[in-house]
């Protein structure tokens, strides 16, 4: 394993996808407010972190690797706190495009005792001007020689669009490994990619099959393979772990460890960034999959949009062997 781990430093990996800042509210709830039945909550603190396809590649840095990022953010002040955040991680902003046209898109989650009470968006979903998209296939091209894998983080903000995958599978070597976190709408999208990662409900929902069951789950499974002709598929399956389709038609059920779960905020960035990034490096699939299941494990022990590193990884295979 820290052989697989110190060649992330030399694996280069492109993030296209949705920017977001996720905002956290936090405070303490004492009462009931009396201008409508809902709690009061007492702001003690504030916290901005990267968030959506922001997260992805913060995951990647996080445990050594080289990551690279396409995507859009608005002309505002949202905009500018992603990138100071990115320039305090040393994370390239020469793929990031700024649109005056919308916002940044922006999470705001109000948590009380440890307890989510409510979360709203700003944004704007509507699909990237033709301009936009010859700008982030300009940069994608000039990745290309430094990257060994892309990740298609897809929030359906706008910015992931059928003629941008095409697009971008046509540009890309066929030695590169394409992977996809999907968004329930946009599968038929997603045809020809190395690798998808949804959870249950979009695995259900994709597949056109209610998962009820392992016997569901499996058929699903290799529904998603055939209709989408990729290599494989990953289906999260929250506290029961993850499984993997192979095209050669083997499954594979990682089961996940017993831990206290404190927030799956951004789980599934975590999953792609550190299986896209094991596998690249050299990792067989079911490796990166295990890995990623224990990096998942990690971070949603934690409060927040959070990390895994290498060294929490092993902390957490030594503890729990799936």
């Amino acid at each position: 394993m820290k052989e697989l781990f110190n060649k992330f430093r030399n694996t280069g990996i492109l993030v296209i996808g949705d920017l977001m800042i996720d905002r956290y509210i936090w405070g303490k709830v004492r009462r009931i407010s009396p201008e409508a039945p809902v709690p009061v909550v007492e702001v003690t603190n504030e916290e901005l972190l990267l968030g959506g396809a922001a997260n992805v590649a913060h995951n990647i840095l996080s445990l050594g690797g080289k990551v690279y990022v396409a995507g859009i953010i608005g002309s505002d002040d949202a905009g500018r706190i992603l990138i100071d955040k990115f320039r305090e991680s040393s994370i390239s902003t020469d793929g990031i495009v700024i649109d005056s046209d919308r916002p940044t898109t922006v999470k705001t989650r109000v948590i009380a005792h440890s307890q989510q009470m409510v979360r709203f968006d700003k944004e704007i979903k509507s699909d990237i001007r033709p301009s936009t998209l010859s700008l982030i296939l300009d940069y994608v091209k000039s990745c290309l020689p430094r990257i060994k894998g892309i990740i298609i983080s897809d929030y359906c903000k706008g910015l992931i669009t059928e003629a941008l995958i095409k697009k971008v599978l046509t540009l890309a070597d066929s030695k590169k490994f394409i992977s996809v976190d999907p968004k329930i709408g946009h599968f038929d999208y997603y045809k020809g990619v190395s690798l998808i990662t949804p959870n249950i409900n979009e695995a259900s929902l994709g597949s056109g099959l209610e998962i009820v069951d392992e016997k569901t789950l499996i058929t699903a499974g290799k529904i998603l393979l055939k209709k989408l002709h990729c290599k494989a598929v990953i289906i999260t399956r929250g506290d029961e772990g993850m499984s993997l389709f192979e095209k050669n038609g083997k499954v594979t059920h990682i089961p996940t460890c017993a831990r206290e779960v404190y927030d799956v905020s951004g789980a599934g960035d975590t999953v792609i960034a550190t299986l896209t990034l094991s596998h690249s490096a050299g990792a067989p699939l079911k490796d990166a999959a295990i890995i990623a299941n224990h990096a998942a494990g990690v971070v949603v022990g934690k409060i927040g949009t959070a990390v895994a590193t290498c060294e929490e990884i092993l902390e957490s295979m030594k503890i729990c062997k799936p």
